[in-house]
């Protein structure tokens, strides 16, 4: 039993890790793409992956864990027939699901692009085709590897995948740029690059399943009669649908909420087609640092689970609240000061990274760090919520959040003075409503809920500090040394000292508050460690 939670954890923190790796290969990918595709080609960019995320997340979203679920049970009981049936069964079925969905995407691309309000976006929608089935066929073989607690091909094929879209996405783009192509065949070139790095992806996961494969011990005990194929599949339909309808709700609404703003930009902002594609593309070069902090906190939610659950399971309430109360501490102390630190450093930053884009960007992106806190601490209480069997819950505020999010875009976005700017209000609407409710869930249903405020004071007056003395070095900084420091390197040379300081202040700050303990630093992959290297009592 020690042995199986040893690998358990292990395999937790190893995704965990990977997860946070693929967010920070992602968003390298995306900064110098960006630049490269400009604001108009952002856009299109932008708009052909929320279609592909929605097709996707509808045709895969459940599979890992359905057959995970199923395949460890059946290993359990000495069913190594019922785990080849499970198999099978599920490639064949996701096989075809996968290949509906990239039919639609192959014959239907310029449909797809109009209904977005894109039409130049159905060459790009057109090259993703493909990866839809691939990632179809890969999400049955990290179903299969995870059900024999081998996290290692998935994590192998995830890093696999965004490499690959780093490396050949921008390659590729940058060929056809050179070429003098328009930015909607720039954009589909870029997009290539996650195709490659999908069918890449699959001989390594077929690799690891005959490896796994060979390694199986004979089958001992009573005989094994694997239930009918179509028995088999309705039992990974019965898990796998659930999950993949939660899984499918954001995505549907940033699919409505991407529509709507280049709507309402047009309706009611009264921009013209290219103007409205312009600003939504400087939009999405926001969302791309806004994405960042929550990468951090994955790892955080991967340990949580599993330790509140045991705790409750041999109804330990106060240990569970104390792994409630560590876990969201630790997510106040890194989101708190990396969404306060990207506001007031907002301008210089966006500069930095897409200095030939349009002057609205510092404004949305420092909505959008805002914003990023709450999308954090809604990843923390739903993960609370998971944990202690009211995942139900954790599903009902998605929804509202989105509705809300898409109430305050239509008014907003179509309003002239306000335009752009609504779409990062709305975000911000959205997730802090999302993790209001989430708090009120928890509040009403787990019997010995964390204490919100008292979590959430330290990390605040540090957070505080820091970021008036991040605003206030930098304003000095970049008046009196601007002048020495020119161009580019020299802002860049700024910024790092700034950031250098600021994180130096929170971190004294946080000691000496007692912020964080020894006990937090515990839900952190190496943490004992780091709390022994920084003296954290």
């Amino acid at each position: 039993m020690a042995e199986k939670k040893t690998n358990y954890l292990r395999g937790a923190a190893l995704l965990a890790a990977t997860v946070a790796i693929t967010k920070v290969i992602g968003a390298i990918y995306k900064i110098p793409l960006y630049n490269l595709l400009g604001d108009e080609g952002t856009a299109h960019f932008q708009v052909t992956y929320t279609i592909y995320n929605l097709l996707l997340t509808l045709s895969t979203a459940g599979i890992p864990v359905a057959l995970s679920r199923l395949i460890a049970a059946a290993l359990a009981t000495n069913r190594p027939l019922q785990v080849k049936r499970y198999f099978s069964v599920g490639l064949s079925a996701f096989v075809v699901i996968g290949g509906v969905c990239m039919a639609i995407m192959l014959l239907l691309p310029q449909q797809l692009a109009d209904l977005m309000g894109d039409p130049d976006v159905a060459m790009g929608v057109r090259a993703l085709a493909p990866a839809v089935l691939f990632a179809c066929a890969i999400s049955v073989y990290r179903g299969y590897a995870q059900g024999h607690a081998n996290m290692m091909p998935t994590a192998i094929s995830q890093i696999m995948e965004v490499s690959c879209k780093l490396v050949f996405g921008i390659a590729i783009a940058w060929l056809l740029s050179a070429a003098g192509h328009d930015k909607a065949t720039i954009s589909a070139g870029a997009i290539i690059g996650v195709t490659i790095g999908l069918a890449l992806a699959v001989p390594i996961l077929m690799f690891y399943k005959v490896r796994m494969d060979r390694k199986k011990s004979a089958p001992t005990g009573a005989p094994d009669v694997p239930m009918s194929r179509r028995a088999t599949l309705a039992q990974i339909m019965k898990i796998g649908i659930p999950i993949m309808l939660g899984s499918s709700i954001m995505n549907i609404i940033t699919l409505i909420d991407t529509k709507l703003v280049l709507l309402r930009l047009e309706s009611g902002a009264g921009l013209l087609h290219d103007a409205a594609i312009t600003l939504y593309g400087v939009y999405s070069k926001g969302l791309t640092m806004f994405a960042l902090p929550s990468a951090f906190i994955v790892p955080v939610t991967v340990s949580v689970v599993p330790a509140i659950s045991a705790a409750l399971a041999r109804r330990q309430g106060a240990e569970a609240r104390e792994v409630m109360e560590s876990s969201l501490k630790l997510t106040n102390l890194l989101a708190m000061p990396a969404a306060v630190g990207l506001s007031v450093l907002s301008a210089p930053v966006f500069q930095l990274l897409f200095p030939d884009s349009d002057p609205h960007g510092p404004s949305l992106l420092a909505v959008l760090a805002i914003a990023s806190f709450f999308v954090c601490s809604q990843l923390i209480t739903n993960a609370i919520l998971q944990a202690s069997g009211h995942e139900r819950l954790a599903l009902l505020s998605l929804p509202i959040g989105g509705v809300i999010k898409i109430a305050v875009n239509w008014f907003l976005v179509g309003t002239p003075t306000w335009n752009i700017m609504g779409a990062p209000v709305g975000t911000l609407a959205c997730y802090v409503c999302i993790t209001a409710l989430n708090v009120l869930f928890i509040l009403w249903k787990v019997p010995e809920p964390p204490n919100f405020l008292k979590i959430s004071l330290r990390p605040a007056v540090c957070t505080a500090c820091m970021g008036a003395a991040a605003w206030g070095v930098y304003g000095l900084a970049a008046r009196f040394a601007g002048n020495l420091l020119h161009g580019r390197f020299g802002q860049l040379l700024i910024l790092v000292g700034v950031i250098v300081l600021a994180v130096l202040i929170y971190a004294v700050l946080a000691i000496l508050l007692r912020a964080v303990t020894r006990e937090d630093m515990k839900l952190v992959p190496k943490g004992e460690k780091i709390a022994k290297i920084l003296k954290i009592k």
